[in-house]
């Protein structure tokens, strides 16, 4: 094509019914011509299973879901995931049954928000919110750590410095859950495995007919 083709390329690309992105530029002035600056500072609605930043679950009850099995790190191809399991504590559980997640680790270096995580997740412990927009001044801040993760006493996904929450993106932060999960079927209802989540209680069921 050589380097005039390219060029073609981009300049039919500048026009309104080509345009691929909005002019949303994260609270800086966007500029249309010299004289005229406007502030866009307004991101778009986003879609209810969205892949975004990922959380750690608890149960109404405060008890942690996790139970450190390390599925989502087995099945993540992008090695992003670390994950150690650790023995509860017979008299002060971190999560039921025997095991919990004493070390959970995410690379967001190396995700690429692809799910298998939550999809292998078999107690629905993480799960994606709809917050993408985040950036990082070092590596050490791009690996979030389980503290992090781990969403706070009410239940609600923690809001890191460097992350640009908006209202409402801390909510359905279950929206995208596996597909074969019992909080997603409505057959499911009543039975012991349909279980709440800490601040959200119970996920109302999808309709399987749309």
């Amino acid at each position: 094509m050589g380097y005039l083709g390219g060029f073609m390329v981009t300049l039919r690309q500048r026009g309104e019914k080509n345009r691929v992105t909005t002019q949303y530029s994260g609270g800086r002035v966007f500029r249309r011509n010299k004289k005229r600056a406007v502030k866009m500072d307004e991101k778009l609605e986003k879609p209810e299973r969205l892949h975004g930043r990922h959380v750690l679950n608890r149960y109404e009850d405060g008890m942690e879901k996790c139970i450190g099995c390390e599925l989502c790190a087995a099945v993540c191809p992008a090695k992003c995931i670390h994950v150690r399991g650790a023995d509860n504590d017979p008299m002060k559980p971190t999560s039921p049954g025997e095991r919990f997640g004493w070390i959970y680790e995410i690379n967001y270096l190396r995700c690429i928000h692809c799910d298998l995580c939550v999809e292998a997740c078999p107690t629905e412990a993480i799960t994606e919110t709809k917050l993408f927009e985040f950036s990082f001044t070092n590596r050490q801040d791009a690996i979030y750590t389980k503290s992090e993760l781990l969403v706070d006493n009410s239940g609600k996904p923690q809001q890191l410095a460097w992350e640009d929450w908006r209202e409402g993106e801390d909510l359905n932060t279950s929206g995208w859950m596996r597909a074969t999960a019992a909080s997603g079927d409505a057959n499911f209802t009543g039975v012991v495995s349909w279980s709440g989540e800490l601040g959200y209680g119970i996920r109302p069921a999808e309709d399987k007919s749309e």
